[in-house]
C-alpha cells in the first residue's frame, strides 16, 4: 500500500504541469489580455490606468511559464502541507516519545502499541513496528541475545527507511522552483531590455509604444520570478524544519528501543 501512495504521489507531476500549463495560458488569453483591460479596447495598446491586468500582460509569454510555476508551486505547498500533517501524526511527538520511554522502562510492548494506534503518523508507525517485533523476539527462546539485538536494529532501520521518503517526497520540486522561478524572471528581463532597446534604435522617431512594452515585460516578469522563489522559499524551509522535527523524533524513539532492549540481556 506504501508503495502504491509513493507512486500515485511521484506520477502527480505528469498531471500538475500540463493542467498548469493549460490554465496559466487561459488566464493569460482571457482575464490578463481582456481587451476591456487596455486603451481602445486593444491589448496592443497600453493598459488603463491602475490597471494591473493589463500590466501583467504585456510581461509576454514568459509571463504564462511563470504562472504556470506559481500554480504548480501551489499545488505542492498544499500537497506536502497535508503530507507532512499526516506524517506528524495527531499529537505532540515530543510527549509521545516521552510516554513511549516511560512505557519502555515499564516493559509494557502492549500499552506502546495502544499508544502507536492512537498517534499515528511517522514516528509512532517506527515505534509500532519495532514493538511488533520485540514482542516476537521475546516470544522466541532459541534466539542469542546479541542476534535478537541485531535483528531488532535491522526491523527498525527499514521502518525508517519506509518512512523517509513520505517525507521528502516532492520537496525537490519546490525547491527547483525556488531556483528556476528567479531565472525565468531574469530571461523575462533581459528579453524585454532588448525590445526596449530595439525600439530606441529604429531608424527615425523612437518607437514609444515599442518602448514601453519592453520595459513592461523586464519589470513584470522579474516582479512574477522573484516573488514564486521568494514563496518557494520560504515554504521548503518551513517544511524541511517540520521534517526535521519528525526525523529527529523517530532518531529518539529508536535510540530508546534499542537501548532498553539491550539492557534486557
Amino acid at each position: 500500500m506504501a508503495n502504491v501512495r509513493y507512486r500515485l504521489q511521484g506520477s502527480l507531476i505528469w498531471f500538475v504541469i500540463p493542467l498548469s500549463i493549460l490554465i496559466a495560458w487561459l488566464l493569460y488569453t482571457y482575464i490578463l489580455g481582456d481587451p476591456a483591460n487596455f486603451v481602445g479596447n486593444n491589448p496592443a495598446n497600453e493598459p488603463l490606468k491602475n490597471n494591473y491586468l493589463g500590466t501583467i500582460y504585456k510581461g509576454g509569454p514568459i509571463v504564462i511559464i511563470l504562472i504556470t510555476f506559481q500554480l504548480i508551486l501551489l499545488t505542492y505547498v498544499i500537497e506536502r502541507f497535508f503530507s507532512i500533517s499526516k506524517a506528524a501524526g495527531k499529537g505532540s511527538n515530543v510527549s509521545f516519545v516521552q510516554r513511549v520511554k516511560s512505557k519502555l522502562a515499564e516493559e509494557a510492548p502492549e500499552r506502546i502499541i495502544e499508544e502507536c494506534d492512537r498517534q499515528c503518523g511517522s514516528v509512532a508507525n517506527v515505534v509500532k513496528n519495532g514493538m511488533a517485533t520485540l514482542k516476537m523476539l521475546i516470544a522466541n527462546k532459541t534466539m542469542p541475545h546479541e542476534q535478537k539485538v541485531l535483528r531488532m536494529k535491522k526491523e527498525l532501520e527499514e521502518a525508517i527507511q519506509l518512512e523517509l521518503p513520505q517525507l521528502n517526497e516532492n520537496m525537490v520540486i519546490i525547491s527547483t522552483l525556488a531556483s528556476i522561478s528567479t531565472l525565468m524572471g531574469l530571461l523575462g528581463t533581459v528579453t524585454g531590455m532588448i525590445k526596449a532597446f530595439a525600439a530606441l534604435a529604429r531608424v527615425g522617431a523612437p518607437d514609444a509604444v515599442g518602448l514601453a512594452n519592453g520595459i513592461s515585460q523586464a519589470l513584470v516578469t522579474t516582479a512574477l520570478g522573484i516573488s514564486t522563489a521568494v514563496v518557494a522559499i520560504v515554504f521548503y524551509n518551513f517544511f524541511a524544519n517540520r521534517i526535521d522535527k519528525i526525523i529527529y523524533a523517530i532518531d529518539e524513539s529508536v535510540f530508546s528501543i534499542l537501548n532498553a532492549f539491550k539492557l534486557k540481556a
